[in-house]
């Protein structure tokens, strides 16, 4: 990965990797960015559509942004603006889930000067981008770790809308906070339990039912404790499109949540139709595989807790987790060139010898940077 500052202080990027964690923390750090060379060598170049509804979301909850595209798309320059948050109302690209626009969010929402209502509408669930379903249960609870009082941080699916039309309606709320704590988390403890929910959408209801077999069947050759409800949306609280999934979360004795799901493909884009016991099975695999892995949070968290340690208090912190993701060795190369902060990582060995020891863990240390949310008053 090249970076190059120039002479105006502004951080110079190649290519289109890692676009919505550079947009992130440029407007965390207040430092303006410029990215070039953005599918260039592609039969369509520039920016896509997506990553263009990315950038209206973020000029909604931040005042004073300037934003400029070259003719192409492929070259963009950024520079933030304030961060203000407040109510806002926005219609996201189908290309992506709902989920790739809340990751930013909830990144970014702790910070702003007024507590964050989202109100994003279009893809709940697919197969690339995490869930709402999962960020509410994995990511708010990773979250959660880092301030005391989390009243007011909600996340609530009105309408679920599934590819290629969508119609999905996502409500997300943040409060602000001053700042972050540090953690010091290294145990997950046993998982005690499993649930999830399955959800088919302008099919028969039944199809919900044979999902849920299939994956309980997997499932209990782990745990006994399993409940997965089924959720019958009707009328508009359905979609636009048919389809089917099904999200499961395991929680340990430490509270700890692992998280996996999987829903059915599109037809219409060209791919084979998905079996609903298909789609069961590889939720379930999904998620043992996940508590193979192990670690205080699931991989798809990895990003967020990496984030928050490093702009908590001017304290240690510590956080194990299982391998790291492409997501998480991004945003720490990120963070060394926005905040000239970096980490040390070695690998974790637990005490206790009777555990099942699944997959290495990794043991993340750093001392925070002191972050402060200039914006929010204390009296």
């Amino acid at each position: 990965m090249t970076t190059a500052t120039d002479k105006g202080n502004v951080l110079c990027y190649k290519g289109s990797n890692f676009f919505r964690q550079r947009l992130v923390l440029s407007i965390l750090s207040g430092k303006p960015i410029r990215i070039t060379h953005i599918r260039v060598l592609e039969d369509e170049p520039g920016l896509k559509e997506f990553e263009v509804n990315l950038i209206r979301l973020l000029d909604k909850i931040t005042n004073g942004s300037v934003i400029e595209l070259n003719e192409t798309g492929t070259a963009v320059y950024f520079q933030p603006g304030l961060l203000y948050g407040g109510t806002i109302q926005h219609e996201c690209s189908t290309q992506r889930g709902i989920g790739y626009y809340l990751e930013a969010l909830v990144m970014l929402g702790l910070f702003c000067k007024q507590p964050l209502n989202a109100t994003l509408q279009g893809v709940t669930n697919n197969n690339i981008d995490p869930s709402a379903d999962l960020i509410r249960t994995s990511m708010l609870s990773t979250l959660k770790k880092f301030f005391l009082d989390d009243e007011g941080l909600d996340i609530k699916i009105s309408k679920r809308g599934l590819l290629p039309l969508g119609g999905g309606e996502v409500i997300f709320k943040c409060p602000i906070r001053k700042h972050l704590r540090p953690v010091n988390l290294l145990d997950s403890g046993m998982v005690k339990r499993i649930r999830g929910t399955a959800f088919a959408l302008r099919i028969s209801p039944a199809i919900a039912n044979r999902i849920v077999d299939k994956a309980k069947g997997v499932l209990l050759n782990f745990l006994p404790d399993i409940y997965i409800n089924t959720d019958q949306c009707r009328g508009k609280q359905s979609g636009k499109s048919p389809g089917f999934g099904i999200h499961l979360t395991a929680e340990t004795t430490n509270g700890v949540i692992y998280s996996s799901e999987q829903v059915s493909n599109v037809v219409s884009n060209g791919e084979d139709p998905s079996v609903p016991e298909d789609v069961g099975v590889a939720a379930a695999q999904r998620l043992l595989h996940e508590i193979y892995l192990g670690g205080v949070t699931d991989s798809t968290s990895q990003a967020v807790v990496i984030l928050c340690m490093a702009l908590g208090q001017q304290d240690v912190s510590k956080f194990v987790t299982g391998p790291l993701s492409e997501n998480a060795i991004g945003i720490l190369r990120h963070l060394k060139e926005f905040f000239g902060i970096t980490f040390k990582l070695e690998y974790y060995e637990s005490d206790e010898s009777l555990k099942g020891t699944g997959s290495q863990k990794v043991l993340l240390t750093c001392v925070g940077l002191g972050y402060t949310n200039i914006s929010k008053r204390t009296i």
